[in-house]
């Protein structure tokens, strides 16, 4: 069996939203005759916990884990916050904070840490991905960034060992959404486009999770045409059966009336200003929706809630376990989500699209989101000055069409990147065409 490296900085008990596709691959890859490995930090000190991943994780999956310099703590320290306070990712880029402690913070941030605030891990993992491909020698190395420390990782344990590298981009590097609203020296984008050029030219093929940014990408280097693929991040079938195998629909009790349900971090760049409003509007005229938040929610949306009186109809969940939210998924009426951008197709999504709920989806010029909901007749889509009306009024004609929504289970998918690993042993990325999930 062949093995591969996986580089990834969020491992179980990490509950961060994007470990969810590097372990759900690496769990089905064996099946498809490569044995993973996994390097990852010793401890993710920023995000909320979720013992229940553990579970997830093989025995017998070999884990390195080391060391790195974090700047969390100096972060608490210099914006006054305790040692054991936990840090709100959508609040630590906000823009409606304007203490100069926050905003000094944020510069450092934004042209300090280069390529992002994990680049201290760099110095610890090299020596020990080194260390491990010696005594296993790996056949290729996957990266999943962000953050894009571990495409640094990964180039540099490819160039020493000679192995081909597979990035996995989850969102954009240099450009990122939340990087556009602050200020980056000329010095500081020089430096990260330099390094973000480089990991493109040693790949040996490059993996992104939307069409739109891989063709973004394509674009900007065209010496990469021929060597990306698409694989969406998708979600576990297994998640939502029954011991039987039959498809659990509801799990337990149902709150009354009807739950407009949001999961995962929400920034002040995704506001959907007129939404609210119009959530308000529906309440007046008669309607019971009671407005939930699971996961992180900035300053920027909360202050648009209790500017709308919708403060008595929401509830601020906090994070949830795994399992937990699956189930506040099943139980909403309606899934909201906000696209950051064109190139974003957030990965909440595919996990909404499994539950069978009517979901309304925000973003401003995301077609590849419009064309997902319009294949599967899962949803309705608007831009952000929007007021989604429309979707109050024809939720109900919304039936989710799951035999196009089972192709995006991450069984499915670990095949897809388990065939680019063995072309690249059979020809070393040859041809031009590119694997996306067939709708």
């Amino acid at each position: 069996m062949k093995k591969v490296l996986f580089i990834t900085y969020y491992w179980p008990p990490s509950g961060k939203a994007s470990l969810h596709w590097p372990l759900q691959i690496i769990k089905h890859l064996p099946g498809y005759g490569w044995q993973p490995f996994v390097l990852t930090v010793n401890e993710d000190t920023f995000s909320q916990k979720d013992e229940s991943l553990l579970k997830e994780i093989n025995p017998q999956l070999q884990v390195i884990k080391t060391k790195s310099f974090e700047p969390f703590g100096l972060y608490r320290k210099f914006t006054g916050k305790t040692k054991d306070e936990q840090l709100i990712a959508s609040e630590t880029i906000s823009r409606t904070n304007k203490s100069l402690t926050h905003r000094i913070s944020i510069w450092l941030r934004m042209n300090l840490f280069i390529p992002d605030a994990r680049v201290g891990w760099f110095f610890s993992a090299v020596p020990a991905g080194n260390k491990f491909q010696q005594k296993e020698k790996f056949d290729a190395i996957v990266s999943i960034g962000p953050p894009h420390t571990t495409h640094l990782i990964g180039m540099s344990l490819s160039k020493r060992n000679k192995i081909p590298h597979i990035p996995v981009f989850i969102d954009p590097w240099v450009d990122i959404a939340y990087y556009r609203e602050f200020k980056r020296s000329r010095l500081t984008l020089a430096v990260d486009n330099f390094l973000e050029k480089s990991v493109m030219k040693n790949a040996k093929a490059l993996v992104f999770v939307t069409e739109t940014m891989k063709n973004d990408y394509e674009k900007k280097y065209d010496f990469i045409n021929g060597k990306c693929r698409v694989l969406y991040w998708g979600y576990n079938e297994e998640e939502f059966l029954m011991e039987d195998g039959i498809r659990n629909m509801e799990y337990g009790s149902k709150e009354a009336g009807e739950v407009l349900l949001h999961a995962g971090n929400i920034f002040d760049f995704q506001n959907p200003k007129n939404f609210w409003k119009q959530v308000k509007k529906e309440i007046e005229e008669g309607r019971k929706i009671k407005i939930k938040f699971i996961g992180t929610v900035s300053p920027g949306i909360k202050n648009e809630i209790e500017q709308n009186g919708l403060m008595p109809f929401t509830e601020y969940a906090g994070f949830l376990p795994y399992d937990k939210l699956l189930r506040e998924l099943m139980n909403a009426d309606y899934l909201l989500v906000c696209a950051t951008e064109k190139r974003h197709v957030p990965g909440k999504l595919f996990e909404y699209l499994r539950t069978g709920k009517p979901i309304i989806a925000f973003g401003d010029d995301n077609e590849e989101v419009k064309r997902i909901l319009k294949m599967t007749n899962a949803g309705m889509i608007f831009s952000y000055n929007e007021s989604g009306k429309e979707f109050f009024e024809k939720a109900g004609q919304l039936k989710t069409d799951f035999s196009v929504v089972k192709n995006f289970d991450r069984k499915n998918i670990a095949g897809m990147l388990a065939e680019i690993l063995s072309n690249l042993q059979r020809s070393s990325v040859g041809g031009g065409s590119h694997t996306v999930v067939t709708l």
